[in-house]
């Protein structure tokens, strides 16, 4: 963003030199990228008058001028009465006018900052000398027009005067760093800018009266046509649209004239084009406002019947022609203005061809609103449109700005472009609101700054930014003025405190308040112990996004519109919250072993947002505390079935956390997302033993999985719900035992068993017996032998006993023994062996 010094100083008192006040302006309001004089360019540029003015004989087109400069310029052939002599081929040359010169010696200003610039000599043209030349916008880099040269009609304008100081160029440019500033859509505008420049700067501000009155009205006009009715369909999409309409008077034709606006427009970086562009792109760099014209003729003519203006999202493979020369296919999310049932305009962004204002337009009808800006973001980003309306409009421009910036504008249209008011001012106001208000105290704003302001001291700095404070009962009653969309909450309040008076003033002490150290909750200490156990056991933490590709979703067979879809996603490879961790795993895998890492283990702890889950009392997605891993061996070094090697790290995990796991089959028929990556065959559902409660899951991944994403050699892993295994480890009350200093016992038990039987009903069994024993014990499996009948198969387990206060007797080892196998014989029919 271009930041014109000379505008600025319109509205605030600038005395200080441009390095005190890049200095300033970088300390406490936003970056200064870089600083234009731009005063070089012009300051050889004189104004002056033609006196005389004759065809050139032998052309057609050239004229011989003779031109009064007021005997500024030096070491320039003079005729006797101290005229100079320029050959001029512009149709508006004529005697009598003031004209901007470039004497010799002089660069052409189109070329200033050309490798090469064009410095001017004086030039033999059929034979006769021409001094310099008479320069046109394009060559004074001022708009595009090569058409005649510039015509100045500025009062009290005299032969030899500074063109740069008649038209304030001699100017400095603030390349503004803007990013910073995206919360503040007052400063998109000269206006706000300033505003912030005096506070800052200790200087006097008030916001002219047109604009400071966000209630103003148009008042009674004469109508000549019938307005539209504005109506907003969803009132999300817009908190209000305005309009009027104008009618142009022919009266109106000079366009050869600089204007005080065309610079100020060219030194921001916009091209002048027409007086009612050029006046609604002013307004726009002058308050923040964006405002756009119609064709109000061709408007009508698309509505047909229905005289109706409605702002509206756009509908499915609905397209619009923008003035640009695109033609587009709308997205659900874009806002259209639509002329009836017919968009034709890019809410915010662009207009469209069909209502295009061209030579013969006699109405025109004037649009001011707000829109979305979530929805605009999206709409620049899909439709490639960066233009400097978009750009303000994606700030978040407040509805009161509407009002007195459309007022204005009827009055600048008057001057410069013959338009009259024709219709009084409709709109849709769904937006309407009170004006904010915080309370606050002046010991909450020491307390977090660490000064010792007193309240005159705080009321005075808020009044720099026209900010009405009441002091009632001690407490700061803080009301924003209407363009302040950024304020809400006390700490808001604080940092213009802090920011206005420069934070660089406040005196480094210590906070007055406590900031002792907040101890970590039981859950976080939990969350730590997991970290801590999985790092132990070899694996390696990574850290994704929490935003997905539908594609990835879709790899492992959830359904994307179980997921919360990100309206303005900051990439197109980022557009849902994912349901699960295990997809973002699964898509590091075939990177890393491209890389030469064939065995390793992954695993993230992170948010995860399933739609199923629904909302909070916040009305945003409610987030689950989630953690994956995924384990990863090549061919040469798997020695088995990878789904042990996973159970094997998430046992040893369970452990430390206090919790005893048992397993049951997945079923082909579940339905939440976390199962969608499993082979159900392969995988089992986590359930804590002492509370019941479900964990997550574990288990190799469908060969489908494995093919979309490319993996190589045995995968395996698991999904864990963190706070349901935090309420687990609460509801089993698991204690911290210290090591025995008593030697442990082993006994192998090989148990007979039908063919259906599985493991898990020998362990669950086992685990009801020794949950009420006075020893450590540990079960583990030795081996799985099933002959090829299948009508029964052996199954040995090792139990291992350990004491905590004593040695064990064989007695006591036989007893707890001969329980277990009591206890597996009455729920399996199993035989010893």
């Amino acid at each position: 963003m271009i930041i014109s010094v000379n505008w600025l100083k319109q509205f605030t008192d600038i005395s200080i030199s441009i390095e005190e006040l890049t200095t300033i302006i970088g300390a406490r309001l936003v970056e200064i990228e870089g600083v234009v004089d731009l005063g070089q360019k012009y300051k050889d540029v004189l104004v002056v008058k033609v006196v005389e003015c004759a065809p050139l004989e032998g052309t057609d087109h050239l004229n011989l001028t003779k031109i009064d400069d007021g005997g500024v310029a030096k070491d320039v052939e003079r005729d006797a009465n101290g005229l100079v002599q320029v050959v001029c081929g512009a149709p508006n040359v004529r005697e009598g006018i003031f004209a901007a010169w470039l004497p010799v010696g002089s660069v052409v200003p189109e070329t200033f900052n050309d490798v090469e610039p064009f410095v001017l000599t004086a030039k033999n043209l059929r034979g006769t000398v021409s001094n310099g030349m008479l320069a046109s916008t394009r060559e004074l880099a001022l708009g595009d027009s090569h058409d005649g040269i510039v015509e100045i009609n500025l009062p009290d304008v005299k032969p030899g005067d500074s063109f740069a100081a008649l038209y304030q160029l001699d100017d400095y440019l603030l390349d503004i760093e803007n990013k910073s500033l995206t919360h503040r859509p007052d400063t998109f505008g000269i206006i706000g800018f300033a505003r912030e420049v005096a506070a800052i700067t200790g200087q006097a501000f008030h916001t002219p009266a047109w604009l400071a009155d966000s209630s103003v009205t148009i008042g009674e006009a004469h109508v000549i046509v019938e307005p539209s009715k504005i109506v907003i369909d969803d009132s999300e999409l817009s908190r209000r649209y305005q309009g009027v309409v104008l009618s142009r008077d022919e009266t109106v034709s000079d366009t050869s004239t600089l204007t005080l606006m065309q610079t100020m427009l060219s030194r921001s970086g916009i091209r002048p084009i027409s007086p009612i562009v050029d006046v609604t792109n002013y307004l726009m760099l002058l308050s923040g406002q964006p405002l756009h014209a119609f064709d109000y003729d061709k408007l009508r003519a698309v509505a047909g019947d229905d005289n109706t203006i409605h702002v509206r999202s756009a509908r499915v493979d609905e397209t619009l022609a923008l003035l640009d020369g695109r033609t587009i296919t709308l997205d659900p999310s874009d806002i259209v203005i639509a002329a009836g049932q017919t968009a034709v305009a890019l809410a915010g962004a662009m207009g469209g061809i069909e209502t295009e204002i061209d030579d013969s337009t006699t109405h025109v009808f004037l649009e001011s609103a707000t829109f979305n800006l979530y929805n605009l973001r999206s709409t620049q980003m899909r439709h490639g449109v960066f233009s400097e309306a978009v750009t303000r409009v994606t700030k978040g421009q407040p509805a009161g700005l509407t009002a007195p910036v459309l007022v204005e504008a009827t009055k600048l249209l008057n001057d410069y472009a013959g338009l009259q008011t024709s219709s009084p001012i409709v709109e849709a106001y769904p937006g309407q609101s009170e004006p904010i208000r915080i309370s606050l105290s002046i010991d909450d704003i020491n307390a977090l700054l660490g000064t010792q302001l007193v309240v005159e001291d705080v009321v005075a700095l808020l009044e720099r930014v026209e900010f009405v404070v009441e002091v009632v009962d001690n407490q700061l009653v803080v009301t924003a003025p209407f363009w302040r969309s950024d304020i809400h909450i006390p700490e808001d309040i604080i940092e213009e405190v802090g920011r206005i008076g420069g934070f660089d003033s406040i005196n480094p002490t210590l906070p007055t308040r406590d900031f002792t150290a907040v101890a970590p909750s039981p859950f976080d200490i939990f969350r730590a112990s997991l970290r801590k156990a999985l790092v132990r056991a070899g694996t390696n933490e990574v850290l994704t996004y929490s935003f997905v590709h539908g594609d990835i979703l879709q790899k492992v067979g959830q359904i994307t519109d179980d997921s919360y879809r990100v309206t303005n996603s900051i990439s197109p490879d980022l557009q849902y919250y994912r349901q699960s961790l295990t997809p973002s795993l699964l898509q590091l895998i075939h990177p890393n072993v491209k890389n030469g890492f064939d065995s390793f283990a992954l695993f993230e702890m992170n948010k995860v947002h399933p739609r199923q889950r629904g909302m909070t009392d916040e009305q945003v997605p409610d987030e689950a505390n989630a953690l994956a891993l995924t384990i990863v061996r090549s061919k040469k070094d798997a020695t088995g079935a990878l789904f042990y090697d996973a159970k094997y790290i998430l046992e040893f995990v369970a452990e430390r956390a206090g919790l005893t796991l048992r397993y049951e089959a997945l079923t082909q028929e579940v339905a939440y997302p976390t199962a969608k990556p499993f082979e159900y065959r392969r995988s089992a559902v986590i359930i804590d033993v002492r509370s019941g409660i479900p964990i997550g899951m574990v288990g190799e991944y469908r060969s489908a999985v494995a093919k979309n994403f490319k993996l190589s050699g045995y995968v395996a892993g698991f999904e864990l719900d963190i706070d349901a295994m935090f309420t687990a480890a609460q509801q089993s009350g698991a204690q911290y035992s210290p090591l025995s200093r008593y030697p442990s016992t082993e006994r192998d038990i090989c148990f007979q068993v039908a063919g259906d039987v599985a493991y898990a009903h020998i362990i669950e069994a086992i685990n009801s017996t020794i949950a009420t024993s006075e020893f450590q014990t540990v079960v583990s499996p030795v081996d799985i032998y099933q002959p090829e009948s299948g009508e029964t198969k052996n199954i040995t387990i090792r139990i291992k006993l350990t004491p905590l206060d004593r040695t064990l007797t064989n007695q006591e080892i036989t007893d707890t023994v001969n329980g277990i196998i009591e206890s597996v014989q009455s729920v399996t029919n199993a035989h010893v062996i």
